[in-house]
Order: structure tokens, then sequence, then C-alpha cells
């Protein structure tokens, strides 16, 4: 998202290892940090006080959380991986329940293509945003194909989140949503946003989500969130 690049990237493979994602002391070699990851057993639960440092979000312990995902799902790690990782709380102080990581793998504003891939820990919300229309370029128009786990992505329709109890709005994001919509979105499907300009969120399943998103084009200055507070902390006002 705040990344600018036109690498080649290799695809995420469906092959669901056993990894530890357990809290502890020991650091992994690929990168884990705080989180030590084996392959004997699988945890993904995180604690959401481990991503705060005196308060102020850790983004080096939310990367160690998204490396750990990544060996979950076989996820290709690079040397490069870390760095290239945008990771946010979008202001919250609850990291583990709403929050990104992305990978900006190309966004081209000349030639009008965009690829990320977006990484959602379990049970973890991105927020309601939309996209207006930059001054040199067309608005974003975008679709999701979830590559690992689960996701609910959300936008506009018939009200159906009745439907699936597991998706929690946290308190957080004040006021709630105003689309609601859900579609359960597995391995190999696409979901493309219903038309351009309109509100969307997603919700990770309780094993999170790897999502490529394919897009026209990005831009960071034309997101708008529906909750102030965080609309503000991304714009950085």
């Amino acid at each position: 998202m705040c990344i600018h690049l036109k690498n080649n990237f290799l695809i995420a493979t469906a092959i669901v290892v056993s990894v530890s994602c357990s809290q502890g002391n020991k650091t992994n070699s690929e990168g884990c940090g705080k989180t030590s990851c084996t392959k004997e057993s699988v945890s993904l639960t995180f604690n959401n006080a481990d991503f705060y440092t005196d308060g102020k979000f850790n983004e080096e312990a939310a990367k160690d959380a998204v490396l750990c995902l990544m060996q979950h799902y076989r996820y290709p790690v690079t040397e490069n991986t870390r760095s290239q990782l945008w990771v946010s709380d979008y202001g919250t102080g609850r990291f583990t329940e709403l929050g990104l990581a992305a990978i900006m793998y190309a966004n081209d504003t000349e030639d009008l293509y965009m690829l990320q891939d977006m990484f959602l820990l379990p049970n973890q919300m991105l927020p309601e945003h939309w996209h207006e229309k930059p001054e040199t370029f067309p608005a974003k128009m975008e679709g999701w194909l979830v590559r690992n786990g689960m996701s609910y992505i959300v936008g506009e329709g018939e009200d159906n989140l009745a439907t699936f109890p597991a998706i929690k709005i946290p308190a957080c994001h004040d006021g709630g949503v105003t689309v609601k919509h859900a579609v359960k979105t597995l391995p190999g499907e696409f979901v493309p946003l219903s038309r351009m300009y309109s509100h969307h969120w997603q919700f990770a399943g309780p094993e999170g989500a790897i999502i490529t998103e394919v897009a026209n084009v990005h831009n960071n200055e034309t997101v708008r969130h529906q909750v102030k507070s965080i609309n503000d902390h991304f714009l950085g006002k």
C-alpha cells in the first residue's frame, strides 16, 4: 500500500504445513522474532498486548506474526519479505481485532495495473473503506482472490451478516458498518468489488487469510475510511 514496486511475485501455494507459532522468547531464523515457529504443531493465537511497547504499536512484532502466518501456509518468504511488509493497526490499539499487513508487488499509475498480497490474522477485521478518484487517474476498481485461509468479503447488497455469526465487529470500529452483504470466500475463489466508489471491508476466518488483490491502481491519499478516527490516522491527520 505504501510501497511502489514492479517486481514479479511468487504465487502462494495452497499447501498447509504444520507450523508452531506459540508465544515465546525464542527467535526463529526465518524472522519470527518473539514468536517461535517450528514444524511440530500449529497455533495462530496472538496476544494483543505483545504488539505494543509503552502503548505504541510495534510494527516489528506485527511483522513477526505475519511471518508466522506465512510459514503456516508455506507462503514464499525471501530475504526482502520483512522489509516489503506494510503493517497497521489504524491507530486503534487493537491489532489482533482490526488491522492489515500487505505487500505491494506492482502499482503502475501509467499503465494502470496493481497487485498486492494482503495478510489478515485470525478473526482480524480490515476496516470499512472506499476509494475516491485521484486527479490524474481513475478511481480504484478491485477484486480479491483468497489464496489461503478464509475471508468474509463484505460490500453492498442484501444484509446477510446474521447468517455469519462468526463475524464480530470490534468495538474499536466505532459506529459499526454501513455495508452488510458478506461473501464467505475460500481459497481459489474470487470476489470483485460491486462497483467503483462502493464501501467494502473484510473479516478473516479462524486461521487468518492470505488474499491477492488486483486492481487498476492504488492511491493512499484517496482512501476514505468509515470511522473518522481510523480515517484521520491513515491520512496522517
